[in-house]
């Protein structure tokens, strides 16, 4: 018989708690299981130690008998020390566009970055104009100075 340590459903709609059972890998989640081993309340915070309570004699005698732990709960485990932290698996690239919109991508991103230069370059010019207009009213504000002196 195939043995799983896994996940069993329990609480309200949108209130989840889980128990963290050993059961027949046949069988349906909710349903009979052989043994209980832990729980699992995801409403509480991460930090909390009542999130994840696990009897850790239990889950390492039906590791040892062979029960294999689900996804999460070897999360569990390995964050308790009981089994060494499992390997991540490599992603597919099936979620990536495909090689024409990666192309409409590169042609977007090129006439954006010509759009910044240009803009740039407009604002350089347009710093470089300034300080010639800034220059005339300082040099009138020296001359309104000189005829306030005189006076």
């Amino acid at each position: 018989m195939p043995v799983r340590i896994r996940l069993s459903r329990g609480g309200a709609k949108k209130r989840p708690y889980y128990r963290i059972v050993v059961a027949d890998s046949r069988r349906a989640r909710d349903v009979k299981f052989i043994d209980q081993i832990g729980t699992y309340n995801p409403m509480l915070p991460k930090d909390s130690a009542d999130r994840v309570k696990m009897d850790l004699d239990k889950a390492k005698e039906w590791i040892l008998k062979g029960a294999q732990p689900s996804d999460r709960v070897s999360i569990f485990l390995s964050n308790l020390g009981v089994i060494e932290k499992t390997a991540i698996t490599e992603k597919t690239k099936k979620h990536l566009p495909k090689k024409k919109a990666q192309e409409r991508l590169a042609a977007a991103k090129e006439k954006e970055e010509a759009a910044k230069a240009a803009a740039e370059e407009s604002k350089a010019e347009e710093a470089e104009a300034k300080p010639a207009e800034d220059a005339q009213p300082a040099e009138e504000s020296k001359a309104e100075e000189a005829e306030a002196k005189k006076e």
